[in-house]
């Protein structure tokens, strides 16, 4: 059963998401995201350009094959646009190969280890009051999980905090946006966020909230000590990542979780805070990390180390993206959340 067509889709009005199609001689399709916010139109070339050529041809069922070929093969390794592309090409090769079998995917992985699967919502507000009838309309709707993102006082413009609460997208427009930040405006107020959600909600639901790389590992770990009491699910890129040996420094003062991978791609990006133990949750997903084959290698490792998996589901990628994920949580023992974002109709 060969590949006899790779085709590369860029469609989705308002952003540029970027599919991989892949057909067998007997007319069984698979479809891949390999959509990199920001970047999705590189990820198009390198697949159209380097990478079709050469799956036609190539054995559809030889999954394992091809990722190391796509990998090795082309000499320079890792990188977003690289495992963004082999992402592609393995989730559109499990999806195949599940419509072969006449099984959903997650029965391919060794079947459920769960009945369903937990996901977080975003709840955002220009104000505490307003962030806090987000929260409500959550919770009403049945979520057991909200991640919160509150407009600071003094700062024009916060990460996480949108006009349109439905369709919140978490990166738009055609050029990065440049914004003014004050960690100290930061540092004293979110704690302030935090009690008036639990004061008003109380804690029969998790709460996450995330940083977005904005401090310092000391600033950090001040943050983490501060807000102990009301029992974050998760504080979510406190740091840039670049810096492992930063986490150490947060470690030692807190004992609030933390989650950080959603711009990690490969094992090697993360290994060392898995095995030394200085997150709690990591944020990888099929999509940016070598789709089903690598991400499952990352989970695994994790599962070694008593970390448990929170992948990254924002509207930055695409619903087949999140199709993917579902049914590598449904499968993996140490599944923790899964984030989820609503895509708008169009």
């Amino acid at each position: 059963m060969n590949i006899v067509d790779a085709k590369v889709i860029v469609t989705c009005p308002g952003r540029n998401f970027v599919t991989l199609k892949l057909t067998t001689e007997d007319g069984i399709s698979g479809v891949g995201d390999a959509t990199l916010n920001g970047r999705e139109l590189a990820v198009a070339s390198y697949l159209r350009d380097h990478v079709c050529p050469l799956l036609v041809g190539r054995a559809a069922d030889q999954i394992e094959d091809t990722w190391q070929y796509l990998y090795r093969g082309g000499y320079w390794r890792r990188g977003p646009v690289t495992m963004t592309a082999i992402g592609a090409v393995d989730v559109a090769l499990w999806d195949i190969k599940a419509k072969v079998a006449g099984l959903p995917l997650f029965q391919l992985l060794g079947g459920r280890s769960r009945v369903g699967v937990t996901v977080y919502g975003h709840a955002n507000g220009g104000s505490i009051p307003e962030l806090l009838e987000e929260v409500a309309r959550y919770l009403d709707a049945g979520y057991r999980a909200v991640r919160v993102q509150c407009g600071i006082p003094g700062i024009d413009s916060t990460y996480g905090v949108s006009g349109d609460k439905l369709f919140y997208e978490p990166a738009h427009g055609a050029r990065p946006a440049e914004t003014t930040w004050s960690s100290e405006r930061y540092l004293h107020f979110i704690p302030k966020v935090f009690d008036a959600v639990r004061v008003k909600h109380g804690f029969d639901f998790h709460m996450l909230h995330d940083v977005h790389h904005r401090l310092t590992p000391i600033e950090a770990a001040r943050l983490g000590k501060s807000v102990e009491e009301y029992a974050l699910f998760w504080l979510e890129d406190p740091i840039a990542e670049e810096l492992q040996e930063g986490f150490r420094i947060i470690r030692r003062h807190t004992t609030t979780p933390l989650a950080v991978g959603e711009v990690f791609n490969s094992i090697w990006d993360c290994h060392l805070l898995i095995a030394e133990q200085l997150i709690d949750y990591i944020r990888t997903n099929a999509t940016h990390a070598g789709g089903v084959t690598h991400v499952r290698r990352i989970f695994q490792l994790a599962d070694l180390h008593h970390v448990r998996t929170g992948s990254h589901g924002a509207t930055d990628l695409s619903p087949v993206s999140l199709a993917a994920s579902l049914h590598i949580d449904l499968s993996v023992p140490n599944f923790g959340i899964q984030e989820s974002m609503r895509h708008s109709g169009l």
